[in-house]
C-alpha cells in the first residue's frame, strides 16, 4: 500500500477534496487513519477514527482498523480535522477574482485563465461543490470534469437572463438604445443575456439548458453591481418569469431568481419559482409565504466592507464578490 503523511497537506485540517473535487479522476481506493472526524451532525470531533474511500464515495466510517488492499493510497491524519467537503450555495467563479472593470472589458481567454486559478484555490479551500449562479462557466466546468483542471464539481446556471436596464444588463449607456441584433462583450461571452418578453425569456432559458445549465438564474429585482436598477427595484413580469420556470420545468430543473425586496420575491414565487437568492429585505409574512410554497431561500450575508474595498484597490488580485 501507498502511505501518505498529513504533513504534505499545507491545511490543518484536511478535506475529502483530495477526492471528491478532481472530476472523473478520483484514486480508485484511498484510506485515511486516525482522524478526527466533524460530519457536521453534532458539535464535537469523533476520536481518532478510520474512513475508508472509494472512487469518489465513502465507503467505510470505523473506530477500528480497516484492511486495505495494496492498491490502496493510506493517509494518516495524525489526529487533524478530517471533514466533508463543503457546498457553495451561490457563487460566480468566472467573476470571483476580479474587479467588475476587468470582467466587462478583459480578454476573454485571460478571465477563463484567472478562473481555472479562481477554482483550483476554492477547491483548496475545502469546497467540493459549488453551485455558479450566472456567469460563463460552463467551459470551466467541462475542463475540471474532464480532469484538465482542479477545481469543485459546479452546477452551472450559465448565463444571467435580465430585462433590459435590469441586474444583469451590463452595457453602456452610450450602447442605449440597442438595436434589435446587438449583442455586447458580456452576451457574446456568455456572461449575460437581455429578454423583454415572455417569448425572449423562454428561448434565452432553453438556450442555456441546451448549452447544459442545470438551473436558470433570472434576475427578479435591483442589485448592487449594476449601473441603471436601485436595489428596490421590481424585475420582469410575472409572464415572463413564469417562460422562464415552464421552460425549466420542461427541462426537469427549476429557477432561482435575484431578489431582495417583498413585491419581488412575492412576484417570483407567483411564477413558480423553487428558489430565492439574496431576500435581505424581506418580511416575516413572505418568509412564511415561501416555507409554505416549498419555495428554498438562499441568504447571502453582505462581508465586504470600507476595509474589504480598500483591500480590493491595493490588492486587484485577491476575492472578490459580485452579487
Amino acid at each position: 500500500m501507498k502511505k501518505l503523511s498529513f504533513s504534505r497537506f499545507a491545511a490543518a485540517a484536511l478535506i475529502f477534496l483530495t477526492l471528491l473535487g478532481f472530476g472523473g479522476h478520483a484514486l480508485a481506493q484511498t484510506l485515511f487513519v486516525n482522524a478526527r472526524v466533524f460530519d457536521g451532525l453534532t458539535d464535537r470531533l469523533s476520536e481518532p477514527t478510520n474512513v475508508l474511500i472509494e472512487g469518489n464515495k465513502i465507503a467505510k466510517v470505523s473506530r477500528t482498523a480497516i484492511p486495505a488492499s495494496p492498491s490502496t493510497t493510506v493517509i494518516d491524519a495524525s489526529g487533524k480535522t478530517l471533514m466533508p467537503g463543503l457546498i457553495d450555495a451561490h457563487t460566480h467563479i468566472m467573476f470571483s477574482t476580479l474587479p467588475q472593470l476587468a470582467v466587462l472589458t478583459g480578454d476573454i481567454g485571460f478571465l477563463n485563465v484567472a478562473a481555472v486559478k479562481a477554482a483550483e484555490d476554492m477547491l483548496m479551500r475545502g469546497f467540493t461543490s459549488v453551485r455558479d449562479l450566472g456567469g460563463p462557466v460552463l467551459g470551466l466546468k467541462r475542463g475540471i470534469d474532464l480532469g484538465l483542471a482542479r477545481g469543485p464539481r459546479i452546477w452551472p446556471a450559465g448565463a444571467f437572463i435580465s430585462q433590459t436596464g435590469g441586474h444583469g444588463d451590463f452595457r453602456l449607456p452610450n450602447d442605449l438604445p440597442a438595436g434589435p441584433s446587438d449583442f455586447t462583450f458580456s452576451e457574446r461571452a456568455g456572461a449575460a443575456v437581455i429578454a423583454d418578453s415572455p417569448d425572449m425569456v423562454r428561448l434565452r432559458s432553453r438556450e442555456q439548458l441546451a448549452l447544459g445549465a442545470s438551473q436558470i438564474k433570472l434576475m427578479a429585482g435591483g442589485g448592487v453591481a449594476s449601473s441603471y436598477d436601485p436595489l428596490d427595484v421590481t424585475q420582469f413580469t410575472v409572464a415572463e418569469l413564469r417562460a422562464g420556470v415552464e421552460a425549466a420545468e420542461n427541462w426537469g430543473t427549476y429557477v432561482s431568481v435575484h431578489a431582495y425586496t417583498v413585491r419581488a420575491v412575492r412576484q417570483a414565487i407567483e411564477a413558480g419559482v423553487k428558489c430565492i437568492d439574496h431576500g435581505q429585505l424581506l418580511d416575516d409574512e413572505t418568509a412564511k409565504l415561501m416555507a409554505e410554497k416549498g419555495v428554498w431561500w438562499s441568504l447571502q450575508p453582505f462581508l465586504d466592507d470600507e476595509d474589504a474595498i480598500a483591500t480590493r484597490m491595493a490588492h486587484p488580485a485577491a476575492p472578490n464578490s459580485w452579487k
